[in-house]
């Protein structure tokens, strides 16, 4: 089940001897590996969130090759290890007490009561490492992480392993997700060297933390040549009274080059002529050559669901629709539908609960990596929306609805808020102590034969149910035989032709999987559950909340009379713009303060230390603006304009351009990066140039220009990369592409809100995709919006006035300055703007 990631073994151990050889030479060496890998490393990080690698880097020293290991170690008794991780819950009394007891973090709360001497990322434990004079250990990782539970239980649990790390270092954990500035330094300096990462990531660090060497996951014992946690603290306690200077110089000199390589700017204001055109093209081009016809996606094993590529490929197909190749456009089309359709029906997606795993181990989206990512909730409904919006079909409104479902029954707080993530692992039984991967999850033939009786032949021949176990469609699916017995559900059979084979309506053979699946949630409803991390992170909150408002009028597209069965609970749309509200005022109340219009970054049992970062402010405005477009009230587009001025003033980098990702406010965060890779969550910096244009469309004149400035100069700092690189960032193609167009077109409401027919009305502006799309509605018997308007937008507020009726509400869609006759019924507003652009105003 592990995910290994192979980066060159050769030009690393060259560097080694470099430096043990020829000092002086080997820092152009270093210099020239930084920069080259810098640009492939990006391409590897969205595939490291469950990685078993052992990674060392001694930039100073010459260690034989059998010691130094890039290839994943695949020993069974890493696996079995990974199957007995201890329940921390189930810990009675404690034999050791750590400091990371104070904490709030989940994750630094499961290794509270390790051995281990502890401290969490702060002064005192930099005072301490000065004071004694010794390194840092900074280990790293996630309370949902498979393989940070596996070395905690193999090493951070061990009496002798803590006591060389309590002797010899002062060691400092740190949550990724609570500390996401720490984490960006270190796996930076991990990934350039490497070109590939993971967690945990462990790191050793001078007490002025400067890197010192560092990998990610360590076995405990040197095995098949390989060295084993102990031999590597030993080595590093050696280096570093032996070769310390070489050591924290080299350190030095790689975060040297790193600032400069990470923080780049542009002495152009905008991008040169057709590079955003050019750089959509060659994304779209580049995710077709790897587009898998079999079982969809783009890429092979493992496969991830990346929503940044289905946003990119949508957008490619509207864009190609609209330049009059249909016939291209139906090819980019048909990929992203036929891949949505192969993660539904896979086992990456749970059938009986709703919501996605994080990934497949396999190429057809069989058996996954079992956590459950908040981020990954959010943007899969917002990419399963827009191809119901395209495509009509409820299939992908199901999708929709099965998501954002899951989130309200299983990951929501008693304020609102939306919790991080579910873990892989969990007890197979009630008291059991220890854990394994997919437990919650998985099914035996005899299990299902016992809770579903008659209906179990139908249910296990749709689910491809076997007794002997099902994860055998690719030999990656269980190379190690973990799942054996069990089976992991998975549509591969149409459901039209088994109906049709039994002899029944399709209607009556969904309504029995329904029942057949609401069935089996309660017997698993009962299991020993997934850790849950009920962390409140902003900026995945953001994408939550986008969602769940976009849904509540995307939605009202459906048929009438579209049935629906468990786990979708098929309530009104509206309810979806009310949980986004609810979370957004969660994030303003508690996270939130007024005065310095600042954001913290994370809550649980309180606001975390850390302040907001980039990707908070970023992700939270783009949901504010979707809340208020579709639907919400004109102060969660107020907040909007204030958190982006709040964004520039933290984090623009006005002389160069684009954003960093941290404030700079924090000496012991040693790296500002200016962060363009769209992963597994899009980049900050792509996120705020689509934010900049959506303001841009909706203010006027000074301030107008002003957003439209910044994202030019945003881009211009990423040119080299969208020329070059450009699958590694396709939402800011998508973004330098709807930066390019003279004019974006508004949809202008004006009514009485809180209303059927306002409901109807921003239904229909909202019907069709199109993202170069903005929505305006107005009341101007609102005393609030009106000033808003008058201050922001005088043309808005006099088009308010005077397009005004009582008793209806009327439509504008507005283009190059021109606006179309008003329209007053939802038909004729769809009709319209289901136009050619050009006849449209």
């Amino acid at each position: 089940m592990a995910i290994p990631l192979q980066p060159s073994l050769s030009p690393t151990l060259l560097i080694l001897k470099h430096f043990h050889t020829k000092p002086s030479h080997s820092l152009l060496l270093h210099n020239s590996m930084l920069k080259r890998l810098l640009f492939s490393s990006s391409l590897h990080h969205s595939l490291s969130h469950r990685t078993k690698h052992t990674y060392i880097h001694f930039p100073s020293l010459y260690w034989p090759s059998s010691v130094i290991s890039h290839r994943p170690i695949h020993s069974f008794k890493v696996l079995a290890m990974a199957e007995q991780t201890l329940n921390p819950s189930s810990k009675q009394t404690h034999k050791h007490t750590n400091r990371l007891a104070a904490e709030h973090s989940p994750y630094l709360l499961q290794h509270a009561h390790n051995p281990v001497d502890w401290y969490p990322w702060g002064e005192e434990a930099f005072e301490e490492a000065r004071k004694r004079d010794v390194p840092i250990f900074l280990s790293i990782g996630y309370s949902t992480c498979h393989w940070c539970h596996v070395m905690e239980v193999e090493s951070f649990e061990d009496e002798g392993v803590a006591k060389l790390l309590n002797d010899w270092f002062v060691s400092i954990k740190v949550d990724r997700e609570e500390r996401p500035d720490v984490d960006k330094v270190y796996m930076t300096y991990v990934q350039a060297l490497y070109g590939g990462g993971g967690w945990p990531l462990n790191v050793f660090l001078s007490p002025d933390l400067k890197p010192l060497m560092g990998g990610t996951y360590f076995p405990p014992d040197d095995n098949y040549g390989r060295p084993g946690f102990k031999t590597v603290l030993r080595k590093v306690k050696d280096a570093w009274d032996n070769k310390r200077d070489t050591l924290v110089k080299s350190g030095a000199f790689a975060i040297e080059q790193l600032s400069e390589a990470l923080s780049a700017s542009a002495s152009s204001r905008k991008l040169s002529d057709g590079v955003p055109k050019n750089a959509l093209r060659l994304c779209a081009e580049q995710l077709a050559t790897g587009y898998d016809p079999v079982y969809g996606g783009f890429g092979s094993a493992p496969k991830f669901p990346r929503p940044v590529e289905i946003q990119l490929m949508l957008y490619h197909s509207k864009t190609l629709e609209e330049a009059g190749k249909s016939g291209e456009a139906n090819e980019d089309l048909k990929m992203v539908c036929f891949t949505l359709q192969c993660m539904a029906r896979g086992g990456i997606h749970d059938h009986i609960g709703g919501g996605f795993h994080r990934y497949s181990v396999d190429e057809c989206w069989h058996v996954p990596h079992f956590e459950k990512m908040l981020y990954d909730q959010g943007q899969l409904a917002n990419v399963y929306l827009d191809a119901f919006s395209i495509k009509k079909d409820s299939f992908y409104s199901y999708v929709a609805r099965d998501i954002l479902d899951y989130l309200r029954r299983d990951m929501i707080g008693p304020e609102g808020e939306i919790f991080s993530a579910e873990d892989a692992d969990s007890a197979e039984s009630e008291g059991a102590t220890r854990k394994k991967e997919g437990a919650f999850y998985i099914w035996s033939s005899s299990e299902i034969d016992d809770i579903l009786g008659e209906d179990a032949t139908l249910f296990k021949d749709h689910y491809y149910v076997k007794p002997l176990g099902n994860c055998d469609l690719s030999r990656m699916s269980d190379p190690h035989n973990e799942f054996r017995g069990e089976n992991v559900l998975i549509e591969r059979n149409d459901s039209s032709a088994m109906a049709s084979k039994l002899g029944m309506s399709i209607e009556k053979y969904l309504d029995i999987l329904g029942v057949c699946r609401q069935k089996l949630f309660e017997v698993r409803s009962k299991r020993p559950r997934p850790h849950l991390d009920d962390k409140v992170i902003v900026s995945w909150n953001g994408l939550a909340i986008s969602s769940f408002a976009r849904a509540s009028k995307i939605l009202k597209g459906e048929a009438e009379g579209t049935n629906f069965n468990f786990p979708v609970v098929g309530c009104d749309p509206k309810e979806y713009v009310e949980v986004a509200g609810k979370a957004a005022s969660f994030i303003r109340r508690q996270l939130y303060n007024a005065q310095t219009r600042r954001l913290q970054h994370s809550y649980r049992n309180g606001p975390s230390k850390a302040p907001g970062f980039l990707d908070d402010y970023a992700f939270l405005i783009s949901g504010l603006l979707d809340l208020y477009e579709f639907g919400g009230g004109i102060y969660w587009l107020v907040w909007a304009t204030e958190l982006q001025d709040t964004q520039d003033e933290l984090f623009l980098d006005r002389e160069g351009g684009g954003y960093f990702n941290t404030p700079g406010e924090d000496p012991s965060v040693l790296l500002r990066v200016k962060e363009d890779h769209d992963g597994a969550e899009p980049s900050g910096n792509s996120v705020s140039v689509i934010n900049l244009v959506r303001l841009a469309s909706m203010v006027a004149g000074s301030r107008s220009d002003h957003y439209r400035q910044n994202a030019e100069h945003l881009l211009a700092v990423f040119e080299t990369r969208l020329k070059d690189m450009a699958m590694a960032v396709p939402l800011m193609c998508c973004a330098a592409d709807m930066l390019s167009l003279p004019h974006r077109k508004q949809v202008v409401l004006v009514g009485h809100k809180h209303s059927v027919e306002f409901e109807n009305m921003l239904a229909a502006a909202h019907a069709s995709y199109d993202p170069n799309r903005t929505v305006i509605h107005v009341d101007p018997t609102n005393t609030e919006e009106m000033d808003f308007w008058e201050e922001n937008n005088s043309n808005i507020a006099l088009m308010a006035k005077n397009n005004f009726a009582a008793d209806k509400v009327v439509a504008l869609v507005c283009q190059n300055f021109t606006c179309s006759p008003p329209v007053t019924n939802p038909k004729s507003l769809e009709a319209l703007l289901s136009q050619e652009p050009s006849s449209s105003v």
